[in-house]
């Protein structure tokens, strides 16, 4: 199938890209960056634009550096860009990692940071790890400028807190301290696959015990969330296979999983288990 007929737009700075949206976004109109998501729904017309507003040639949304003790990603990075770490110390490391999980490399060279956001799948990755990091965003439209944390943006499956005239022009991640230890694990059936459930763990010691943690979760519930359960079950433990196994049970209790025709609550609720134990144990390496 052929998408239906569309406007098409094509502005060189955020202002023109702003405008422009502000005067299609009552027609559908739909903004363009990495176009792995919206094209293919379009080709089987799930999804019937009357304009698309293309950011790809607005330079501005290229950005991607560290200002202000946070790194800046703007809305025409692609996901490529974080094969090799893009700022030192762990958090560089960690998008690295995380990465390499993110379907195949022809979606990964054209897909975008804040497109994955945007869209706002539950196992998207780069939302698991927003949400992990307590992250924000910055939000723009003809009104002026909104900065919206990560634990209010995710709202539902592929809903978030934009607003239909809203550009999402950047994420923000906090650079993290140069102790912080962080693990990534997902598991979907075939590699590339969206993962079924999927956890991020992330904790620094002082005096031989976790004496700050961060879990989170993608992939299981309706949107990625930090359980802050596991989190106090780490706190003032002493890192190992015993600790890493009580926040996992901790997690596991906690969720509320989704189900589907395929992959049933209570599978979801053991893959917990063992996602966020891999995650824990992977930090800890």
């Amino acid at each position: 199938m052929k998408p239906a007929a569309f406007r098409y737009h094509a502005p060189k700075t955020v202002d023109e890209a702003v405008a422009t949206l502000a005067e299609v976004a009552a027609e559908d109109g739909r903004v363009l960056a990495g176009g792995q998501s919206l094209v293919p729904t379009m080709a089987f017309r799930l999804a019937k634009p009357a304009h698309l507003v293309d950011i790809n040639g607005v330079e501005a949304l290229k950005r991607l550096t560290v200002a202000d003790g946070r790194l800046v990603i703007g809305a025409c990075v692609r996901h490529a860009a974080f094969h090799r770490p893009v700022c030192p110390g762990p958090l560089g490391k960690l998008l690295s990692d995380v990465v390499r999980h993110i379907a195949h490399h022809p979606i990964r060279n054209r897909g975008t940071f804040c497109g994955s956001l945007a869209h706002a799948d539950p196992a998207s990755e780069w939302c698991l790890v927003l949400t992990a990091l307590d992250g924000e965003v910055l939000a723009k439209s003809a009104r002026g400028e909104r900065v919206i944390a990560a634990r209010d943006f995710f709202k539902g499956i592929m809903t978030t807190a934009l607003r239909d005239d809203e550009l999402l022009v950047e994420a923000r991640l906090p650079i993290l301290a140069a102790d912080m230890r962080c693990g990534f694990y997902e598991f979907n059936r075939r590699a590339g696959d969206f993962a079924l459930a999927a956890a991020l763990a992330c904790y620094r010691v002082a005096s031989g015990t976790i004496a700050e943690a961060r879990v989170a979760l993608g992939g299981v519930e309706v949107s990625p969330r930090r359980i802050a359960e596991a989190e106090r079950a780490l706190f003032g433990a002493e890192p190992g296979d015993k600790a890493f196994r009580a926040a996992a049970e901790t997690a596991m209790a906690a969720v509320d999983p989704m189900e589907d025709a395929i992959t049933s609550a209570d599978y979801r609720r053991d893959l917990v288990l063992a996602v966020t134990r891999r995650a824990l144990e992977r930090a800890s390496v």
